[in-house]
This record gives structure tokens, sequence and C-alpha cells, in this order.
């Protein structure tokens, strides 16, 4: 029991770092997407 703060803590900063991450990847591809023209999405 003397670890369980530092598994914790672990565990806060990897899921924290995978969700910026994320966010981040997210942020960026919807602005991308907006400088693509609208005839050339293949997704729509």
């Amino acid at each position: 029991m003397d670890n369980a703060g530092f598994i914790i803590a672990s565990y806060i900063i990897t899921f924290g770092a995978v969700g910026a991450y994320a966010i981040g990847v997210i942020r960026r591809s919807r602005k991308s997407s907006r400088d693509i023209p609208r005839d050339q999405r293949p997704w729509l």
C-alpha cells in the first residue's frame, strides 16, 4: 500500500496525457477539414 499514491498519480497523468492528445488531434482535424472544398470531401 506504500505505492498506491504513485500508482494512482501515474494513471491520472497517463489518462490526462492521452485525453489531451485526443482533444488536440480532434481540434486539428476539424480545423484542417474547413480548408478542404466541400465538393472534395469524401466523408460527406
